[in-house]
């Protein structure tokens, strides 16, 4: 009786709509306004060309720039909450008037020291820490390495000694070394093909380490940096630009993390810095990991804001848990503004706004609203304790 009345019901429902179906198709009165007949033709001014404006279907991804819609708070932080050390940045500024400058922004926005990540041995070396050593308190030089000849044999001691005379010279620490997955990098001097594991790299890791100088080494790139460019990709706006799928023979994300762990494991004496939480923002769990297995291995936030603001509580509760091997960096020139965003993704509880201009995504970010202490961990006191630690080198307030 049940399955009967089922299928008289739907008897009846498929009866309906063919009845009104056919009434949708009678014809309409004469009298009365017909939509079809009536409808007016849109007028050449009103379309989005004729305004200059372009057409919808048009928009290319690379030039969305939403604006967020949502009446709600807006915080505007000018100064950090604590002081600050800037453990990623680079020689950006290029004369005396405008190192000035940046040391004055530097006070604007409470950034008390930034390391400088020069990449560079030898005369360029000298020359960029020639002119900033007017301002020793307020930055700190770091030097790369010199790969030439790593495809010789007997590569290693010329690496070493270079690596000694800067340090004599005024470098207290490496970086940014590179390997995003071709082989290593050091400003001009490359080395494809060998990687941070490699055995030809030992001395110079374990020097670094005698020389109680840190390394900033940046391994791997963002995920979807290796992935295919398609609609799939989440990070497609940013990842075209720097794409690395297209290369021959490189090594992957996760290959890079290997590597970077068997290197972190074979130099227990020297103290690594992963930047950019070692391009696994998407999987912090496994930084989590490296941190729990290595602790000769800190990281810095640097220019990671944009693919960890998307995710507020999960980027929270990791710093949270791992508040005392995270520093603050940037990465991202010297400007007000780019400050003042890390700021305000860091400090604040903001919702759904967009900084497309400076990270170049299309997503909305959220402030992780950190807590006073784990702020003034990640700002200042981590990267205190770390240059501390070098002999000689107490005069870091805590």
């Amino acid at each position: 009786m049940r399955m009967k009345n089922e299928v008289d019901r739907r008897l009846f429902l498929k009866w309906a709509n063919l009845v009104g179906i056919a009434a949708w198709f009678q014809p309409v009165a004469a009298s009365g306004p017909n939509p079809l007949q009536d409808a007016k033709p849109v007028h050449p001014r009103n379309t989005p060309q004729a305004s200059g404006l372009p057409s919808p279907e048009t928009i290319l991804l690379k030039d969305y720039r939403p604006k967020s819609i949502y009446k709600i708070s807006v915080t505007e932080i000018d100064k950090a909450k604590y002081p600050i050390i800037d453990m990623h940045s680079h020689p950006y500024a290029k004369t005396p008037q405008r190192i000035e400058e940046w040391v004055k922004t530097m006070d604007e926005v409470g950034v008390q020291k930034t390391v400088i990540l020069t990449m560079a041995t030898g005369i360029e070396f000298d020359d960029i820490y020639s002119k900033y050593s007017k301002y020793p308190d307020r930055f700190e030089m770091w030097c790369g390495l010199d790969l030439s000849g790593y495809d010789k044999r007997g590569f290693g001691p010329a690496a070493v000694k270079e690596l000694e005379r800067c340090r004599q010279a005024g470098a207290r620490g490496v970086g940014e070394i590179h390997d995003k997955g071709n082989g290593l990098v050091s400003g001009r001097s490359k080395a494809p093909g060998m990687h941070p594991d490699d055995p030809r790299m030992d001395a110079v890791w374990e020097r670094c380490g005698g020389l109680e100088m840190p390394i900033s080494l940046h391994v791997a790139d963002p995920i979807w940096m290796y992935q295919k460019m398609d609609k799939t990709n989440d990070g497609l706006m940013n990842a075209y630009h720097w794409r690395l799928d297209n290369k021959p023979n490189i090594v992957n994300l996760p290959g890079m993390i290997d590597i970077f762990d068997r290197t972190l494991a074979k130099h227990r004496g020297t103290t690594f810095i992963a930047c950019h939480f070692a391009n696994l923002d998407y999987d912090l769990a496994r930084l989590g990991e490296m941190f729990d297995r290595n602790p000769n291995l800190y990281a810095d936030i640097s220019a990671r804001y944009a693919e960890t603001a998307p995710i507020p509580r999960f980027a929270s509760k990791f710093y949270e848990k791992y508040a005392n091997r995270l520093v603050y960096g940037t990465d991202m020139g010297f400007d007000k503004p780019m400050y003042r965003v890390t700021f305000r993704i860091l400090e604040s509880l903001d919702e759904h706004f967009y900084e497309t201009e400076q990270f170049d995504y299309h997503w909305s970010l959220n402030g992780f609203g950190l807590s006073d202490e784990i702020l003034k961990q990640v700002y200042h006191d981590n990267a205190a304790t770390l240059l501390a630690a070098r002999t000689g080198h107490a005069g870091y307030s805590k």
